[in-house]
């Protein structure tokens, strides 16, 4: 079966004989209206087909995006975990001239839309560049109403839930298909700021329609990932394999698959050792210069499947690995592995009379990594847009091996909000529980000359100290906001001797990065 895809919309415009199934799963008649077929019997899933996912009935708030408030940052359209928030600078006449095509009673909503913002509205420069309209705009299909979009849009204001009342949701489809018939963002008008990434049809490689929760912070990170190397190197040049846990389980839901790159499962410890054999294929068929990324979770990467890893990053090959780190089992439903912080209520470590979570120290795999030989390593967060994006990048240029660790918050596991995934992972990284960095081989010899710190907040210093209130960003401070450290406080809110000693720890590994980075 032949796969077209229309470029300027990235989904699937022809999906051929997997079309009836799509029809049979949309109105729960599969049952009686599929067969066996060759697709299904391969465990063939075509690319982009979570496309055709309608969410629309799932919550009862959308979304509503008011352009005068808005700065044309980009955060929501980067970190929306469901490809719901999409944006576009097009040409001002030819956006006028789109409007004034449509009905008269909807150009006024649609005008709504348009931001005049200056970094894309300017004069006719040498080139007769016409002024830039941003423009942004929600799909009520793809949004599970998390609500991280207006979370991360803070004070601004330029995002708002509203309730699904009548006739919301159906403006919202009318609006986004008008959105979906605009040029796509001429070349000119893209920046060289990393958010500008998602403004950039080539970036769109993963659809929407996963089955992740609400909010999930893998789905912000795979999203982005793919967004930098699409752009970089096309999508006929990405390959993308899964280990077993939720990334591949919420992007291969039959018949649903978000990924429009080539895009294969495996199973949950040798992802690794799959990749070897995928880059030595690609090689010997001259494909060196295609990109390669293996996805997994902790437990898939720090946890069961370090030693495929670990080989992995031995050989020397050019394969990339983005670990989402959740620091527990989540498809298991919150197992502790060995990324999971002490004292964290977890599976197999419950927080009871005898045992107070999990009593292990966590394993720093960031650290693990860089005692291999020759391997690029970088640890972020999604909510630091320039260091998530400069961490992938240079992930993607660097020649062998490569590991990013993405903060990856999740929400019934982590005890949190569906709409904090952004907001955990920035704290988490202020409080010197995730602390950020890239390491890279090219850049010298000595530890200190090939590991930065940039991106975290007081990097000489033990702990942020907060200007006005003199609170102490630390581990304790972190935890205070996380449902799976809630057992460690008392009644009057007193940390736990456990909960300290996990601080001590993770002041412990600071002071060992700072060191190793020429800090300390």
């Amino acid at each position: 079966m032949r796969q077209v895809v229309d470029p300027s919309l990235g989904v699937p415009e022809n999906l051929g004989e997997f079309r009836g199934v799509l029809d049979a799963y949309a109105t729960g008649r599969f049952d009686e209206m599929l067969g066996t077929d060759a697709l299904a019997a391969r465990s063939i899933i075509p690319p982009g087909t979570a496309a055709e996912r309608d969410f629309s009935t799932i919550a009862p708030d959308i979304p509503r995006y008011d352009a005068s408030k808005c700065t044309a940052c980009m955060e929501c359209v980067n970190l929306c975990p469901d490809t719901a928030i999409l944006a576009k600078v097009v040409p001002e006449d030819a956006l006028e001239g789109a409007i004034l095509a449509r009905p008269e009673g909807d150009r006024a909503a649609l005008q709504g839309h348009a931001n005049r913002h200056p970094k894309y509205y300017r004069k006719p420069g040498p080139q007769g560049l016409a002024p830039g309209v941003f423009n942004l705009y929600v799909d009520p299909t793809k949004c599970k109403g998390c609500a991280e979009c207006v979370d991360v849009c803070g004070e601004r204001g330029a995002l708002a839930m509203e309730s699904k009342g009548p006739g919301v949701v159906e403006r919202s489809r009318a609006e986004f298909a008008f959105f979906r018939s605009l040029p796509d963002t001429p070349e000119a008008y893209l920046t060289k700021a990393p958010a500008d990434a998602m403004l950039d049809t080539r970036a769109h490689l993963y659809v929407g329609g996963a089955g992740s929760c609400m909010g999930c912070g893998e789905g912000s990170a795979i999203r982005m990932m793919l967004a930098q190397a699409g752009r970089e190197y096309g999508r006929e040049n990405i390959g993308v394999l899964g280990a077993t846990g939720c990334n591949s389980v919420f992007s291969s839901t039959y018949p649903y698959n978000p990924f429009l790159t080539s895009w294969s499962n495996s199973l949950f410890e040798n992802v690794a050792t799959f990749a070897m054999g995928v880059r030595l294929r690609w090689d010997q068929a001259g494909w060196a210069d295609k990109r390669l990324w293996a996805i997994g979770g902790d437990g898939a990467m720090n946890d069961i499947g370090f030693q495929a890893l670990s080989r992995l990053l031995a050989s020397g090959m050019d394969v990339k690995v983005l670990v989402l780190d959740t620091q527990v089992y989540s498809n298991t439903g919150g197992q502790a592995s060995t990324a999971t912080y002490p004292g964290q209520n977890a599976k197999m470590s419950s927080h009871g009379k005898t045992g107070h979570g999990k009593s292990e120290a966590r394993k720093e795999l960031g650290l693990i990594c860089m005692a291999h030989p020759g391997v690029y390593v970088a640890q972020t967060i999604t909510s630091n847009l320039n260091h998530f994006y400069r961490a992938v990048q240079g992930a993607n240029e660097f020649r062998g091996p490569a590991v990013v660790i993405a903060y990856a918050a999740c929400m019934p596991e982590h005890g949190i909000a569906d709409d904090a995934a952004a907001r955990q992972a920035k704290l988490a990284a202020d409080c010197r529980v995730f602390p950020l960095f890239i390491h890279d081989p090219r850049k010298g010899e000595r530890f200190s000359e090939r590991l930065s710190l940039q991106g975290n907040v007081a990097q000489d210093k033990d702990y942020f100290v907060h200007p006005k209130t003199g609170e102490k960003f630390d581990f304790i401070h972190w935890a205070r906001t996380e449902g799976r450290f809630s057992k460690q406080f008392d009644a009057q809110g007193n940390p736990s001797d456990e909960l300290k000693r996990a601080g001590e720890g993770r002041l412990a590994y600071w002071h060992q990065l700072q060191e190793l980075a020429g800090i300390r």
